[in-house]
């Protein structure tokens, strides 16, 4: 249920433009698989019941609907390099848009960007929408350990021990 709250309280800010963005959450019983919504849903009224179940491979294995193919290329390599993350959110809100193409991390100038202060990471190496695992694993990488990445002239994605915190940082 998370995952659909998280869905709404994005279209609630604002970040839900068109049918672009995903959160995912790891399944609790097979750490290889995650839940999302499927491709083309509507953020505002998104309900448990429309997830989907994905497995590592890419296969639907519960709910009905169309992978969104770049949510799987991030999504799986980022759950997969890092075990800890329960929750992950990408969307492409205007404000995360346009910083984005600034190219640079934020500065800790104002309270709610000192919570991100040595803890986030900019990703330069954009090349348009991802379909290949590939660049999920660059995202990944260029995430490490911390709780954001800022992904060059693109946007940027937040994660958690929850879906609720994952949510949280990306607000």
């Amino acid at each position: 249920w998370e995952v659909a709250v998280g869905y709404r309280i994005l279209c609630r800010f604002g970040l839900d433009e068109g049918i672009a963005g995903h959160i995912t959450a790891r399944d609790p019983f097979d750490a290889t698989s995650f839940w999302t919504a499927p491709f083309g849903a509507y953020f505002g009224t998104m309900a448990p019941d429309e997830l989907i179940l994905v497995s590592a491979d890419g296969t639907i294995r519960e709910g009905d609907g169309i992978l969104n193919r770049a949510a799987f290329a991030i999504h799986s390599r980022i759950h997969d390099a890092r075990p800890d993350v329960i929750g992950a959110v990408h969307a492409h809100g205007l404000h995360g848009k346009a910083f984005s193409s600034l190219h640079r991390p934020l500065l800790p100038l104002t309270q709610d960007s000192c919570a991100f202060y040595n803890d986030h990471a900019v990703h330069l190496d954009y090349r348009g929408v991802l379909f290949d695992t590939a660049d999920g694993d660059a995202i990944a990488a260029t995430l490490g350990p911390r709780k954001a990445v800022i992904l060059a002239n693109h946007g940027h994605l937040t994660v958690g021990t929850t879906v609720g915190t994952a949510v949280w940082w990306f607000v």
